[in-house]
């Protein structure tokens, strides 16, 4: 099983808050970009794909990918139809996830 990187990344933010080791540079990302990013970097990575040919098979640039798998960006309809067709998945694939989490219904769509 994966660990859930998103659920990683927020207990980070907190700790780090706790502790004030780090004071923090930017408010948090939102968690249901958070979650988006993740699932672009899952799919991705289940292809073998790397950061720069994903980016070369979706028309995009690296570093705009870079900011949406971290969640520090919120992609346009436009960019995730382009991101889908670089993964060959659906659309759907990129967000459904997202709302099934919401509702609290693991298999729902």
């Amino acid at each position: 099983m994966k660990p859930d990187y998103a659920q990683l990344f927020m207990v980070w933010g907190k700790l780090r808050e706790w502790c004030r080791c780090v004071p923090p540079r930017e408010p948090s990302p939102d968690p249901r970009l958070l979650s988006l990013g993740m699932q672009i970097r899952r799919l991705r990575e289940d292809r073998g794909y790397t950061l720069e040919e994903l980016a070369e098979r979706s028309g995009l640039s690296f570093r705009g990918l870079i900011y949406i798998e971290h969640g520090q960006r919120s992609p346009s309809v436009l960019t995730l139809l382009d991101i889908a067709a670089g993964l060959d998945v659906e659309p759907g694939e990129l967000v459904n996830h997202i709302t099934r989490e919401e509702s609290g219904k693991p298999g729902s769509q």
